[in-house]
């Protein structure tokens, strides 16, 4: 994959322990691509359309911290991926074993007083703790109170 023609204006770096068991998850499961690396400091910046992720390896490289890191790495954060559809991840997972922190589920969601807009979502941790919400539009509706 090519570096795209645009740069996002956020793209969250995140710390790993493993940057090539997060490949496996991000790009082998979630079908994430690599736009480029650099192995040698446990760097890798993936893509899937419009949502960007730098993945950094704890130790390698220079990290950034703030605060003594402990597993898990992703405490008090999600990351909600916008998807075309859910089920090809969805089993993707499921054919490895993988965990689902909530099963999949229908929601609406309010986004004004009088519309509602609903997804079809769930949550996987990925190998160090991040919370992933892959969410896939289902539309938008009035509002029932």
């Amino acid at each position: 994959m090519s570096t795209p023609d645009f740069e996002p204006d956020l793209v969250p770096e995140i710390l790993v322990s493993d940057v090539r068991a997060s490949l496996d998850f991000w790009c082998g499961l979630c079908n994430f691509q690599v736009l480029y690396d650099r192995p040698e400091e446990g760097f890798a910046y993936i893509a899937r359309g419009t949502a960007h992720l730098m993945l950094e390896e704890r130790g390698r490289g220079r990290n950034w911290f703030t605060r003594e890191l402990v597993q898990p790495f992703g405490r008090g954060i999600n990351f909600q991926i916008s998807v075309p559809e859910i089920d090809s991840i969805l089993s993707a997972l499921r054919d490895v074993g993988s965990a689902l922190f909530m099963e999949p589920e229908t929601k609406w969601y309010r986004v004004s007083d009088a519309e509602e807009a609903g997804v079809s979502q769930f949550l996987v941790m990925d190998p160090d703790g991040y919370l992933i919400r892959f969410q896939s539009s289902i539309g938008r509706r009035e509002r029932a109170d």
